[in-house]
């Protein structure tokens, strides 16, 4: 009951916080009073959690919310189907996913060989696809990871940086290392990728290359090109998967540039073992003040476009022949 409930009924506390019913607990009994559409939904977030708990999932408030809010969205999968699918267990815990959407992501990851994952920051695009990675490697479904994103300023400012080619392109590739270290032992890093086993290079060192019984990800793939997508995607070799993870509201493209990711799904729909993975700002696993910082900026966005469209149809057209 406590593991249930939680240290200082801290779970019992969250859980009266998202329904509007009263929850009374006596030895290893809980009552639940209240509307009845509320009580038949607390009485299967309890179902759901004691579940979770049979399977060995720890149990924490942000477990508890993201739970009420699938069974509040009527969801057909179970939340502790979601929240209890391990991906990998490394260094002594267990990456799982913690909301559908990211089930859903990582499931198309096993079925097909082009997977995009699109969405905004804190969404564990490139986390669970690093966790896949691994796990094929370990599973000897390939023989390497590749780990590839774009220098987006590899002009003037990159130039400026000290140090060897190398040197200048790691503060690019370091977000790609920490989610590395969270899932192999740190020691043998240096040792794998000596060997070719593990390779992180920026985007432009793919060209030419084709590339089989590879696990490879592209990373922050909203600052690519269309030219450069169609070079990354045009790698792929026999016995190889592919993961393009980006968040196409945080392009860093020069002005007037186009984004290879807004446009690729455009040209790729449709094609078999090919699939579009979209993720949104209720699926961030971050702080919660991202998800809503997500969302402000999505809203102040379609306001702005909103206007821009009004001031456009304002104005009067303009004739032939006018000066």
């Amino acid at each position: 009951m406590v593991a249930l409930l939680g240290t200082g009924d801290e779970l019992l506390h969250v859980i009266e916080r998202e329904f509007a019913a009263d929850i009374h607990v006596r030895g290893n009994e809980i009552t639940v009073s209240g509307p009845p559409s509320e009580t038949a939904l607390v009485a299967k977030l309890f179902d759901e959690l004691l579940e979770s708990q049979r399977r060995g999932a720890d149990l924490s408030p942000d477990a508890v919310e993201r739970i009420a809010a699938m069974l509040r969205a009527e969801h057909t999968v179970r939340p502790a189907d979601v929240l209890t699918q391990g991906i990998l267990s490394s260094r002594g815990r267990t990456i799982r996913p913690k909301t559908l959407n990211q089930k859903n992501y990582a499931d198309a990851i096993d079925k097909h060989t082009i997977v995009f994952s699109i969405g905004p920051a804190g969404t564990g695009k490139t986390y669970l696809a690093m966790a896949k990675a691994v796990k094929a490697l370990q599973a000897k479904e390939v023989n390497r990871i590749i780990l590839t994103r774009p220098a987006v300023e590899a002009g003037e400012r990159l130039g400026f940086l000290p140090g060897t080619l190398y040197e200048k392109i790691d503060p690019y590739l370091r977000p790609l290392y920490d989610a590395l270290h969270d899932m192999v032992d740190p020691e043998s890093i240096p040792k794998l990728i000596a060997a070719g086993t593990i390779e992180i290079a920026p985007l432009a060192f793919m060209r030419g290359r084709s590339l089989n019984d590879s696990f490879i990800i592209l990373d922050e793939a909203q600052n690519t090109t269309p030219e450069q997508m169609k070079m990354f995607l045009t790698r792929l070799g026999f016995g190889s998967k592919i993961v393009v993870t980006g968040d196409v509201t945080q392009v860093d493209l020069p002005t007037g540039q186009v984004s290879g990711l807004r446009v690729v799904q455009d040209i790729l729909d449709g094609i078999p073992d090919i699939h579009f993975a979209k993720l949104t700002s209720q699926d961030v696993v971050r702080h919660k003040l991202v998800g809503k910082i997500v969302d402000a900026y999505e809203q102040y966005d379609s306001k702005a476009e909103a206007r821009g469209k009004g001031q456009a149809a304002s104005r009067p057209p303009r004739h032939r022949g006018s000066r």
